[in-house]
């Protein structure tokens, strides 16, 4: 799953009019980055959430055939937050699933989680600048809340459909989900060194 519903404010006045995830680098749209390192791994069907002209990223995705995808859409009048867009589309999911935030641009292998058992498990990035606090500890392959030697968790995931089983319908973020999880130890991950940035704000997309 391809998480696109967002309103993109602090790329505004560019997402005024163009959806982050259409925003281009390198004379590419971030999402389209994801559809081809997706279809490369070999997973075949990919669910996109849509609220923010959501319009105009179906109009250019199509079916997903132009990527060798089939490409399901979950649309949300209003957009749902991380875990509610992931909620509402779990009928479109298998038991494991991939979610991937669009606004990212990264050379992680995905075909790697392929093979994960958790019921959570979080790919982790070294802190930017931006961030130096971090998100999670990893330690031996289990994420925890201790406020030292955190890293930034890079919007890359891999779920079983039970870790949001029985939840509502309706807005809500993935990260009180997550802290509880990472609290119990039931929260794994992995540290990821290689290319990734956080496509947030303007200075961040031209960067790139």
């Amino acid at each position: 799953m391809i998480l696109a519903a967002g309103r993109g404010e602090r790329l505004r006045p560019y997402t005024d009019t163009c959806p982050k995830p259409l925003l281009e680098i390198r004379g590419k749209a971030l999402i389209e980055y994801h559809l081809e390192a997706l279809a490369a791994a070999g997973i075949p069907r990919v669910v996109i959430n849509l609220s923010w002209l959501g319009e105009q990223i179906e109009a250019a995705i199509g079916d997903g055939s132009g990527y060798g995808l089939e490409v399901l859409y979950s649309r949300e009048p209003e957009a749902l937050g991380t875990a509610g867009g992931i909620i509402q589309a779990l009928e479109y999911l298998g038991d494991r699933f991939l979610v991937v935030n669009a606004d990212i641009y990264t050379d992680y292998p995905f075909e790697k989680l392929l093979a994960v058992e958790a019921v959570a498990h979080l790919v982790l990035v070294e802190n930017p600048d931006y961030s130096r606090g971090g998100d999670f500890t990893l330690e031996q392959g289990s994420l925890g809340n201790d406020p030292e030697e955190r890293h930034t968790f890079a919007g890359i995931a891999y779920y079983h459909r039970s870790f949001f089983q029985g939840l509502a319908t309706g807005k809500r973020s993935v990260v009180p989900l997550l802290r509880e999880a990472a609290e119990k130890r039931q929260l794994k991950g992995e540290l990821y060194q290689g290319k990734w940035n956080d496509v947030g704000t303007v200075e961040r997309w031209r960067s790139v």
